[in-house]
């Protein structure tokens, strides 16, 4: 970590020491480094994060929680590689970007924009929340590298390669099954092509973090490859905790640490606990929420916040509890033992699938840091896994791009 880094974080430390004794439990900085948005955010009423909302994540929960930072995420599901497909989800990027462009223009006194570490800790420093850019699933990109510049131009600080289903830069950890992409194997995983090199490329001269998250493992070798500089994972588990193709094996998790990148590991069910009654369950609600709404098929922007939605997860709930954060703290510490305490951080995916028992939305952020402490972890390593860690890796990719 570099001085201004380590400065920086001394003077958050010391600005801690003025605040109610509950914040001063804090650690330094705490960075959640995937939440994912809806298309209209910012767009109508009850996605104006201002005020209180169903969202998982809102400025009044990440300011009661103690949360302060958000990698908000330009998320586009995949489509076609065709010119139609790619021109959707340029647009649907472009909808993204501009709800998080309100949100910045409408709350300036609450939030800022942070497009370097430095930024982010002076931004806490002056009592504001930050918001950092994410794309997952650079198939927003359109195939037009030129576009990875200009996310760069509109504050994306990491680019995340891939999401469900394989596209133009790699192969996924989850293929698209549903509309004929074969099953994983080592055959199908085809791993990096060209214009995913060109990607992590561009992305290591920009000075823009690489996100493996959801990549096949072939192509999560190739991005270590072919990157100049450290990886992160924004949202991933461990596949020996959990048998999951989204989750790391031990293998690819060292090789990360020791290209000295970070691993988030990310609060979401699926990933944490094996509990096929309770996906049943909930994918036969969305059909059935989706169906006395009168749409074609379940849309997570629209249905996710209607009160049946919300009645019938209670009650999934209470037959299928969800993870909870002994789960959680079980998984973070298998990666620590693996990566190592410099190469883990934090994730929660709300808005996206994440929330656990004890860590349902950003209001109850306080319950992780507890939870860490109680398993043991020194506040030297909270610090690492709040922020510390990730802080060090965006300081190095910034200042490989500065060398080059």
């Amino acid at each position: 970590m570099n001085c201004a880094i380590r400065l920086a974080i001394l003077a958050a430390l010391s600005f801690a020491g003025t605040l109610p004794a509950q914040a001063q439990q804090d650690p330094p900085i705490t960075i959640d480094t995937h939440v994912d948005i809806p298309f209209d955010y910012m767009g109508e009423p009850r996605f104006d994060v201002g005020k209180d909302t169903r969202l998982l994540v809102d400025l009044g929960k990440m300011e009661r929680g103690g949360l302060n930072a958000a990698f908000f995420v330009i998320w586009v599901p995949q489509h076609q590689l065709d010119a139609a497909g790619y021109a959707k989800a340029v647009k649907q990027a472009s909808q993204k970007y501009d709800g998080i462009g309100r949100m910045l223009m409408m709350y300036p006194d609450r939030i800022r924009l942070a497009t370097t570490p430095e930024q982010l800790l002076a931004n806490h420093k002056a009592g504001l929340l930050s918001a950092t850019i994410e794309i997952e699933n650079a198939y927003s990109l359109g195939h037009d590298i030129r576009r990875l510049d200009a996310a760069f131009d509109r504050g994306a600080r990491s680019v995340g390669l891939v999401h469900v289903g394989n596209n133009d830069l790699c192969s996924s950890s989850l293929p698209d099954t549903k509309h004929g992409e074969p099953v994983m194997n080592s055959a199908g995983d085809t791993g990096m092509s060209d214009f995913g090199r060109a990607v992590v490329k561009r992305a290591n001269q920009l000075g823009m973090m690489v996100d493996i998250s959801h990549a096949s493992d072939h192509c999560v070798r190739d991005a270590l490859k072919v990157s100049s500089t450290p990886l992160i994972a924004s949202h991933s588990g461990a596949r020996a905790v959990l048998d999951h193709p989204r989750n790391l094996p031990d293998d690819l998790l060292r090789a990360i640490a020791a290209k000295g990148g970070v691993i988030q590991a990310v609060a979401y069910k699926e990933f944490l606990k094996h509990d096929p009654g309770r996906e049943a369950a909930e994918k036969a609600l969305q059909e059935r929420v989706a169906k006395q709404a009168g749409e074609k098929e379940y849309d997570s922007d629209n249905d996710d916040y209607r009160p049946a939605m919300e009645a019938g997860m209670a009650e999934i709930q209470k037959q299928y509890p969800l993870a909870t954060l002994d789960d959680y703290v079980k998984q973070i510490r298998h990666m620590v033992e693996i990566a190592g305490i410099d190469h883990v951080g934090l994730a929660s995916d709300f808005d996206g699938g994440g929330g656990i028992t004890g860590w349902k939305d950003a209001s109850e952020t306080r319950n992780v840091t507890a939870a860490l402490r109680k398993a043991g972890f020194s506040d030297a390593d909270i610090a690492k896994l709040w922020g510390g860690n990730l802080l060090r890796v965006w300081s190095e990719v910034e200042r490989h791009a500065n060398r080059h």
